[in-house]
């Protein structure tokens, strides 16, 4: 019988587990070895005690039987725990199998959490920026609606345009109503007498080259020339700084005229130095109660009101306001002009009690000024239901726009009678009864003899639109925007029509500049 030798178990710490399967298998082999010879003995011994008769060798070969018996079951329990330890063996492989593939996903996830923190990095710096860019473009959101609400004080041209059909020309202040106007927006010539008598106090008025500049500079803003208008503006107000010394009125003058051209390509910050400078020098050498001051005063708020700085625009916008009452009398154009401005100010902070005061109050003097057809007049009012529409209240703004729309409608027809009946009523007509637009040549066509280039009864008729439109009339809004985009229509044609009559006149003459309101045109207000 062959015997077996197992390892010491101080030998077993040192070994690794692929020697230990290896001896594992080692005794495995042994013990089936082992096993299958205890069998083979213990059937020879089966096989002599049959065949012994004696007692004593029977009982001798019995005990060897049973000891055989005993050293096999030992052997099948070896080879048990043999099998048990192959079994351990193979589970301990599958868990360091599983082991090891943890550890990849645990490397993998690593990695793409390593990629996700560096994505999110990149993800974050991109959302800065992108907030940035958002706050940026509300800024100019809201300063393109400003803009666009501004828009509507000097979207009408000056009567003495719209008698000649010819466009303005001037298109550097395009928002607020300022002193280079020509005309003051419909002033009478007394008005004009009464305002170059005032621009002369304190022994200062603009000269007539300064006139001429400013005019020349306006023709190359209005063109978008800047890179011919700045250096011009520049070479002139170093001409009279070296002739005159930076403390000078006509240094002022220049400085104004360039702060609007500044102000024209949107750099504000450039502008509101030289308004500040000029009004600085105005002040010093004309008086604080000149109107030149309060020109230069109206003009660094309407810049303040262009940036947004409603509340530093309204106490500059007050003071002009008190200089020309002072200067000129609380019920002067001029005066209305300021508080047209001052009410936009109000407005854009929400003071709406002031605002309706203020375009009350500037409607009142025009009206009584002007008269009841003057362009002012119809733009206040159109400013005033702009408040109201802005507070809810839109009977008051309904009423307004009409009063706009008949007024328009007498001035080319006559007096309203029952056949005679400006478009908003037949708006109401046509929403009553519920026609269609086939009929609106019949009673809409009153659009082509009006101003067709006028904005301010265009916008009227939109704005009426609009609010026909809210109440539920879409009939009578549809009419009103029908007449208003015909209108506009023909005003484009009418205008490319003036356009070229006036190349054509241009080509045959020199160009004439005009003085302005206040004998100074341009250059008082610039």
């Amino acid at each position: 019988m062959s015997t077996m030798v197992y390892p010491r178990e101080d030998r077993l710490e040192k070994l690794s587990q692929e020697e230990i399967i290896s001896s594992t298998k080692l005794v495995i082999q042994g013990l089936e070895a082992l096993k299958s010879e205890h069998n083979s003995i213990l059937h020879s011994l089966l096989e002599t005690i049959r065949c012994l008769k004696k007692d004593e060798e029977a009982n001798l070969v019995h005990e060897k039987s049973s000891l055989l018996r005993k050293s096999v079951e030992m052997i099948e329990l070896g080879l048990g725990e043999a099998q048990v330890m192959m079994s351990l063996s193979a589970h301990l492989n599958t868990v360091e199998s599983e082991k090891q593939k943890l550890r990849a996903q645990v490397r993998r996830l690593c990695q793409e959490n390593q990629w996700l923190r560096d994505e999110l990095a990149g993800t974050q710096q991109k959302l800065q920026k992108s907030e940035q860019s958002v706050a940026q473009l509300e800024e100019e959101k809201k300063h393109l609606e400003f803009l666009n609400q501004l828009k509507k004080y000097d979207e009408d041209v000056s009567p003495a345009e719209e008698k000649d059909g010819e466009p303005p020309k001037d298109n550097l202040d395009y928002l607020f109503a300022n002193e280079e106007e020509d005309n003051s927006q419909g002033m009478t010539h007394q008005h004009n007498s009464a305002a170059v008598a005032a621009a002369q106090q304190g022994g200062y008025e603009i000269p007539a080259r300064l006139r001429t500049l400013h005019n020349l500079v306006i023709q190359y803003a209005s063109q978008g020339r800047y890179e011919v208008a700045v250096p011009l503006c520049k070479q002139a107000l170093e001409d009279l700084e070296k002739t005159s010394g930076h403390d000078h009125p006509d240094v002022a003058t220049m400085l104004n005229i360039l702060a609007l051209v500044y102000r024209d390509q949107n750099k504000y910050k450039e502008a509101a130095h030289l308004l500040n400078d000029a009004l600085s020098i105005r002040e010093k050498t004309l008086g604080k109660d000149h109107p030149a001051v309060a020109a230069t005063l109206n003009n660094l708020a309407v810049l303040y009101g262009k940036r947004g700085k409603y509340k530093e625009a309204e106490p500059l916008c007050k003071r002009a306001l008190e200089i020309r009452e002072k200067v000129l009398g609380k019920d002067h154009p001029d005066v209305a002009k300021q508080l047209n401005n001052l009410a936009l100010l109000c407005q854009n902070q929400g003071k709406y009690e002031e605002v309706e005061y203020y375009y009350c109050r500037a409607l009142e003097i025009y009206e009584r000024r002007l008269g009841p057809d003057d362009p002012n007049v119809a733009k206040t009012k159109n400013n005033l239901a702009s408040c109201y529409l802005k507070q809810g209240k839109y009977k008051e703004a309904e009423i307004l726009y009409k009063e706009i729309l008949t007024r328009a409608h007498e001035k080319e027809f006559g007096s309203v009678d029952a056949e005679n009946k400006p478009i908003w009523m037949h708006a109401e007509e046509r929403e009553e009864s519920k026609q269609s637009k086939d009929g609106y040549g019949d009673y809409g066509s009153w659009y082509k003899t009006c101003k067709v280039n006028s904005p301010t009864v265009n916008t009227t008729l939109r704005n009426l639109g609009a609010l026909y439109r809210r109440q539920g009339k879409i009939e009578a809004a549809e009419t009103l925007e029908e007449c208003a985009l015909r209108s506009r229509k023909q005003g484009v044609v009418e205008l490319q029509k003036d356009s070229e009559r006036s190349r054509s006149r241009e080509s045959l003459s020199s160009v004439k500049y005009e003085a302005g309101e206040d004998g100074s045109v341009d250059c008082n207000g610039a």
